[in-house]
């Protein structure tokens, strides 16, 4: 790997109400006091691995090469779950074994893998319920000054992974489903842009949620009336489903999971 800048983000499920983040950031500042910190995202629901898994995909790969990634949406906490650390071509990764990294590591190349075994490099007490300032804190810090991630453990060969829902492509249809629902509402899908170009169609493309057919695909929100429904292809590189102005999943009833069709506009 390149030299590692000082560089750590952090992905939760903390909220930013109590004081959870701030004594993460103030563990790894006490360590590493050159050490930048980037949040990603504290407002991952609780407990949603998915969601977790999600926020991570879609912004890690915007960083310097050699920054320490770390998501703690941590359900298993205390229990018998593993900690690992994963280091990449690019980056290096750290959080329970639980899924919440998988996603993030779909097209990266995999160095190394290694679980968290040695407490010298966690704080002096370990508590059952707060490894986010205890254990994953403390290690991210410990990388950032440039701990070979073969120090923290043992070796291991694989990691848990959540399944990621690929949709049914066919020569001219595609078959997806809602995969996030963001901050506003807005319905990201598991169709990505590539998948949606490659489309073998001359007339152009309809969008449907279930049986709701929200249009063709626009180049933006502001693409359709104010109160409309619209497709698009958003920041995360899928295909959204949104309401100009208004909250789709609230509006449309959406939720995780339901079916999103891409296919030719219908002869007339």
């Amino acid at each position: 790997m390149s030299p590692r800048p000082s560089l750590i983000t952090f992905t939760t499920d903390f909220g930013l109400s109590d004081w959870f983040v701030g004594t993460m950031k103030g563990v790894v500042l006490g360590m590493a006091p050159q050490t930048q910190i980037i949040d990603i995202s504290h407002g991952v629901p609780s407990g949603n691995l998915r969601a977790g898994a999600f926020a991570l995909r879609s912004a890690f790969g915007y960083f310097p090469k050699g920054t320490v990634h770390v998501a703690v949406v941590d359900p298993g906490v205390g229990s018998n779950r593993r900690a690992i650390a994963v280091e990449t071509r690019n980056y290096l990764f750290l959080g329970p074994d639980n899924g919440v990294l998988s996603w993030a590591l779909i097209d990266e190349d995999v160095l190394a893998i290694h679980s968290l075994d040695h407490s010298k490099y966690f704080l002096p007490r370990v508590g059952r319920t707060f490894h986010g300032r205890d254990v994953f804190a403390p290690v991210a810090a410990h990388l950032a000054k440039g701990l070979p991630i073969a120090k923290l453990g043992w070796k291991q060969a694989s990691f848990v992974r959540l399944p990621w829902p690929e949709p049914r492509v066919q020569r001219s249809k595609i078959r997806g489903e809602v995969l996030h629902l963001d901050k506003f509402g807005n319905a990201i899908s598991n169709i990505d842009a590539s998948a949606v170009s490659a489309l073998s169609v001359n007339a152009g493309i309809e969008v449907r949620l279930g049986r709701k057919r929200i249009g063709g695909l626009s180049p933006c929100f502001a693409s359709v009336p104010q109160g409309q429904p619209v497709a698009v292809i958003g920041s995360s590189g899928f295909l959204e489903i949104a309401v100009n102005g208004g909250n789709a999943a609230r509006l449309l009833k959406i939720s995780i999971g339901n079916p999103v069709h891409v296919s030719p506009i219908p002869e007339r």
